[in-house]
């Protein structure tokens, strides 16, 4: 198997697992849900990590319910497009590598 491929696919790997924990994230916080609950506690706090360079550029909007309360935070979202788009950066730029060593592309 071709070195670059594997490192496309650790890349998209990465990628997927920071969007699933962001996207848990997202609906979790839009639902309510239970943030004594020790996935949702889980989830919330591994996704900190990722979401700590963004939060502050928007305020979080708040929607109070009967039961729970409803939170939109656009640094999630903002979160998620970045980190896209940072690995959709760096396969171009190992596609730019392959290139430049081999003289052709995949």
């Amino acid at each position: 198997m071709d070195s670059t491929l594997t490192w496309k696919r650790v890349v998209y790997y990465i990628l997927g697992v920071i969007e699933a924990l962001l996207g848990f994230r997202l609906v979790f916080k839009l639902l309510g849900a239970n943030p004594e609950n020790a996935f949702v506690s889980a989830i919330y706090s591994i996704s900190d990590l990722f979401l700590a360079p963004f939060v502050g550029i928007f305020r979080t909007a708040t929607a109070q319910g009967v039961e729970t309360q409803a939170v939109l935070e656009p640094a999630t979202i903002i979160a998620m497009a970045v980190y896209a788009l940072v690995a959709w950066g760096i396969v171009k730029l190992i596609d730019i590598v392959r290139t430049s060593k081999t003289g052709h592309p995949e």
